[in-house]
C-alpha cells in the first residue's frame, strides 16, 4: 500500500482533486488527558484514501484528534466529500477541522481552553442559498450550544447560536442526532439540555425555529427521529 505524507497546512479549495473514498483515524495516542468519550485513547493522525492512494497527515504532538471517525460530508457543494473531524489543542481545547486530499482546508477557532470539546450534527445546505451550513454542539456538556458557520470560498464564517440543545453525555463513544429531511427542509434533531426531550430545529433567513417531537428515551428515540418517525 503506497501512504504519502502529507504536511499539516492550509490548503485552497483544488477543482482536480481527486476523490476521497474513505478515511480513518492512525497512531492512537494516550497524550491528552480528557476521555471525554470513555477512554484514554485519542488518535494522532489521519489516514484517507483518493483514487487508489493513501495519504496521511500526522498532528503534531500538541494536537490529537478528539473524534470516534472521519466523517466524509461534501461541504463544498461539488458532489465530492471532504475529511470532517474534531481537531483538539490540547491547551485551546477542540475545533471542527475540513480536511481535503492536499491538507487541511479550514477550521473554526479552538474553543478557547483544555478539556472542552465540541459534537457534530451535519453538514447540508440549511437555508436553501446554495451554499452549505455546518452544525455542531459547542461544549454539549457545558455550553450546551448549537453553532451553525457557512462554508464559503474556502472559509468557515459564523452565522448563528442556539442555547439550550445537547447530543453527547460524558463517557458515551457516539454522538447522538443528525440531520434529516422528512419533505421539508433539513432539521437537525437533538435533545434537550436535559435529556428529556427530542428537538427539532431549522434554520432559514439567519434564524433559528425549534419544535419538541417527542420524549427522549435512548438511542432509539435518536434512531426513529432521524427516520421521520416522529
Amino acid at each position: 500500500m503506497r501512504i504519502c505524507a502529507l504536511a499539516l497546512a492550509l490548503w485552497p479549495v483544488c477543482a482536480s482533486a481527486q476523490a476521497i473514498t474513505s478515511a480513518e483515524f492512525a497512531d492512537p495516542t494516550t497524550r491528552y488527558d480528557h476521555g471525554i468519550l470513555g477512554d484514554a485513547v485519542e488518535w494522532g493522525a489521519l489516514r484517507f484514501t483518493a483514487d487508489g492512494t493513501t495519504y496521511q497527515i500526522t498532528l503534531p504532538d500538541t494536537h490529537v484528534f478528539e473524534d470516534i471517525a472521519p466523517r466524509l460530508w461534501d461541504v463544498t457543494g461539488d458532489g465530492q466529500p471532504e475529511i470532517v473531524v474534531i481537531e483538539t489543542d490540547m491547551a485551546r481545547g477542540a475545533a471542527l477541522a475540513i480536511y481535503g486530499q492536499h491538507g487541511k482546508i479550514t477550521q473554526t477557532p479552538y474553543i478557547g481552553r483544555t478539556h472542552r470539546w465540541l459534537a457534530p450534527i451535519g453538514a447540508v445546505d440549511l437555508d436553501g442559498d446554495g451554499a452549505i451550513e455546518i452544525a455542531y454542539i459547542d461544549r454539549p456538556h457545558l455550553a450546551k450550544t448549537l453553532r451553525i458557520w457557512r462554508f464559503e470560498d474556502g472559509a468557515l464564517t459564523h452565522l448563528h447560536d442556539l442555547p439550550g440543545l445537547t447530543n453527547h453525555r460524558i463517557g458515551e463513544d457516539n454522538i447522538a442526532g443528525g440531520i434529516r429531511d422528512c419533505g421539508q427542509g433539513p432539521e437537525m434533531i437533538t435533545a434537550d439540555a436535559n435529556w428529556t426531550r427530542l428537538i427539532a430545529t431549522t434554520f432559514a433567513d439567519g434564524r433559528s425555529q425549534s419544535r419538541d417531537i417527542g420524549p427522549h428515551v435512548d438511542r432509539s428515540s435518536f434512531a426513529a427521529a432521524i427516520a421521520c418517525q416522529n
